[in-house]
């Protein structure tokens, strides 16, 4: 970076919940020109603190400074006067309107009382040709992309002025290659004079497009530090506080009978094409079987035929001996099946509910939580006090809407439901999407627990690294059949990735052995070039 100047500074700022402090005296300066990282875990402060600065929340106390003026940032208006806009985790789009209109939405420009769409199209067009942030203006909003639903709201805050960008948690719903396209933006941006504040969890992406980082713990901030001459080991443990494991610590698993049975199960997508083509899979008891593939060759609609959230075409599923294909979701459960949803919103909770009310979602008509037809409250909140112990789920009460939450948290919350009720088979689809590395490493240990205390475990996950660090077999899933099953511990990335791309498992194997054999020729190649190299110069040496 060119410059040093200063276009935020934060001093001391505190935000109260009532008694709950969300931010303790917490101190942030961003630079100009500068992609600036505010790290922390999920219910760190990270987001209040940002909705500070971006005029959606007030400070209990402390000052605000821009471009080295103190201000009262009082409303989002506030904000975009001073150059601030926010990119939010969950857009602030109307779905049924163009891109163009969504990015004029009150800044619309009018032609004989009506809005100029022909001249707004144009002034989006021309905003994201300097961007490089290409997008149809004319497209509707439900008809795009979640990538391209992102670069409409990044428009949107560079149309009303944005010099000081907030990205909050961007890339929790974009592919690696959205991703990457992303952290491209962000340079550009920067290379224009624009400041960026990154808001995220996620160490790798820090590494990649960061200059500095700010670490936040618990609503105080840790440290600012350089990323380049920071590991993220380091960064991993200030976030948390405590020495993080990137690796799964297990032992070998023991696995028993079948807790799962799946024969020739096809399934429909919503489109009412085949997703699911006549699978065979096992789980066992005592054993994480992981799916791997690409997302979208049948993973998801697999999940929701097992856990009765669709309907089974043909086939049958066996769980824990008893035949459940076509059941309720409720029966299903009863039967002994655990789930973690790939969604946690949609299929995990409901959000305006309390939180111990969602602790008992799957078992409130039993006792002892209701009795004759009729709830008893006290019972349900012992035992959301006892869970949010036990899973060390952080929030202000047992009394918190599911919504309070932060994303860690929710899931964790999900998570002591679910492992809490002893079911033979957990499913866990997605368990650590959006979550820092201390949920995950929490997260992790507890899937293994549930193998370890001869539970089947049935892992879905779209992170490589994820399936092969928890998992003690793979099953890879390519255009809805599962084409190889393979153990965690004799294969590979590269050969995962190559089934993943609907390579057959001997022909993978093939490949993989012709290129090793190809690098150890180029190799010894390359030894002998350089030991003449060497006998050469010896040679030289000794005659002078």
């Amino acid at each position: 970076m060119a410059q040093t100047e200063k276009v935020i500074e934060m001093k001391g700022i505190t935000k109260k919940f009532g008694e709950f402090k969300a931010n303790d005296n917490i101190h942030l300066n961003v630079e100009k020109g500068e992609i600036h990282a505010l790290l922390g875990e999920n219910g760190a402060g990270k987001s209040t603190l940002m909705n500070i600065l971006s005029g959606l929340l007030e400070p209990t106390s402390g000052e605000i400074y821009v471009n080295g003026k103190k201000e009262i940032i009082d409303s989002p208006e506030k904000a975009n006067q001073l150059g601030i806009g926010m990119v939010h985790q969950h857009f602030m789009l109307v779905d049924k309107f163009t891109v163009a209109e969504n990015i004029m939405l009150g800044k619309e420009k009018h032609h004989y009382g009506l809005m100029d769409e022909e001249g707004a199209e144009k002034d989006v067009k021309k905003l994201s040709d300097r961007y490089g942030l290409t997008v149809d203006p004319s497209a509707r909003i439900e008809d795009i992309t979640v990538g391209m639903q992102q670069r409409a709201e990044i428009l949107k805050t560079l149309f009303r002025g944005a010099d000081i960008l907030i990205f909050d948690e961007p890339t929790g719903v974009l592919t690696p290659q959205e991703i990457d396209e992303l952290m491209d933006i962000m340079k550009k941006l920067t290379d224009e004079g624009k400041s960026i504040i990154l808001i995220t969890h996620k160490l790798d992406e820090i590494k990649k497009v960061a200059d500095r980082c700010t670490v936040i713990r618990r609503g105080k901030s840790i440290d600012t530090v350089d990323v380049k001459t920071t590991s993220q080991q380091e960064l991993a443990d200030m976030m948390v506080g405590r020495s993080v494991s990137f690796k799964v610590d297990k032992v070998a698993s023991k696995p028993k009978g079948p807790v799962l049975e799946i024969k020739n199960l096809t399934v429909k997508e919503s489109r009412g094409l085949d997703a699911v083509k006549g699978i065979d899979l096992e789980v066992k008891a005592g054993e994480v079987l992981g799916i791997a593939g690409v997302d979208g060759n049948g993973q998801s609609e697999l999940i929701q035929a097992i856990t009765g959230l669709t309907k089974v075409e043909s086939g049958t599923i066996k769980l824990d001996g008893q035949d459940i294909t076509g059941k309720k979701p409720r029966e299903i459960t009863e039967t002994g099946l655990g789930h973690i949803p790939e969604d946690r919103h949609r299929h995990g909770l409901v959000l305006p509910m309390k939180l111990e009310e969602n602790m008992s979602l799957q078992q409130y008509y039993q006792e002892p939580f209701s009795k004759n037809g009729f709830l008893k409250h006290d019972k349900i909140k012992e035992y959301a006090k006892k869970l949010i112990k036990e899973f060390d789920v952080r929030t202000q009460s047992e009394e918190s809407t599911a919504a309070s939450l932060s994303g860690g948290n929710q899931q964790k919350a999900i998570i002591a439901r679910e492992i809490s009720r002893n079911p033979a088979l957990l499913i866990a689809a997605q368990p650590t999407r959006g979550l820092d590395v201390g949920a995950i490493e929490y997260i992790h240990k507890r899937l293994i627990e549930q193998r370890d205390n001869g539970k089947g475990v049935l892992l879905m996950s779209y992170e490589l690294d994820e399936v092969m660090n928890v998992s003690d077999r793979i099953a890879v899933m390519y255009d809805g059949k599962i084409i190889a099953v393979v153990n965690a511990d004799e294969t590979s990335e590269n050969e995962l990735g190559l089934l993943m791309a609907g390579v057959p498992l001997e022909k993978a194997k093939q490949e993989l052995a012709n290129k090793d054999i190809k690098a150890g020729t180029a190799g010894a190649a390359g030894t002998a070039e350089e030991d003449g190299k060497e006998r050469e110069t010896v040679a030289n040496d000794e005659s002078k």
